[in-house]
């Protein structure tokens, strides 16, 4: 049986694949893939990471596609979970190994410098989002930098919508804090 997958809506497609359509399957992935792998990204810091769990989360889709029932959520939304809680997991798995007993921190005051000579505002602001506390940095990056409304990014949180709100304001309050340490310790480079 032929299908437009062009002209269905993520729902619609989600149901053919349950159905094993690839047509659909493959319309969805060209349609997400490269979304999802920038919020990766800015979950884990790295693109092959990030490439790799956005893989795992549409083979996911492929094998698990049955388990997405459209009125509960969006496709995008249940989505959305799949993404951050694999980034999540992955996150969780990374053990940081112990620095030699010869090892010397690098001053931070020349490493601030010479990242915004080289990356500019992007870099500071991707610092101080690593900074951030996870639940708080998923919140910024939800609601600014993928531009989904509170009640979606709510929803991908597990969270009521007072309960993201409150968050996200604290998640400002730290950003604040964190860009006016550097913009001061910037300064102080320059006197």
């Amino acid at each position: 049986m032929a299908m437009n997958a062009l002209n269905m809506t993520d729902e619609e497609l989600v149901e053919a694949i349950v159905s094993g359509n690839r047509q659909a399957y493959a319309k969805l992935v060209d349609k997400y893939a490269r979304q999802f792998r920038m919020i990766a990204y800015r979950l884990l810091g790295d693109m092959s990471f990030a490439e790799d769990m956005v893989q795992e989360a549409f083979i996911k889709l492929w094998t698990n596609a049955h388990s997405f029932d459209a009125r509960q959520a969006k496709f995008s939304t249940w989505f959305y979970r799949i993404v951050v809680n694999k980034c999540l997991d992955e996150k969780r798995k990374k053990r940081p190994s112990a620095l030699p007993e010869n090892y010397d921190e690098v001053d931070t005051s020349e490493r601030v410098d010479s990242m915004l000579e080289k990356q500019g505002r992007n870099k500071l602001l991707n610092t101080a989002l690593e900074n951030l506390p996870e639940r708080q940095r998923i919140a910024v990056t939800l609601s600014y930098m993928d531009q989904l409304s509170n009640m979606e990014a709510a929803e991908i949180m597990d969270l009521n919508i007072k309960a993201y709100e409150s968050l996200l304001v604290r998640a400002r309050a730290a950003l604040r804090k964190l860009l006016a340490q550097e913009k001061a310790q910037l300064l102080e480079t320059l006197v």
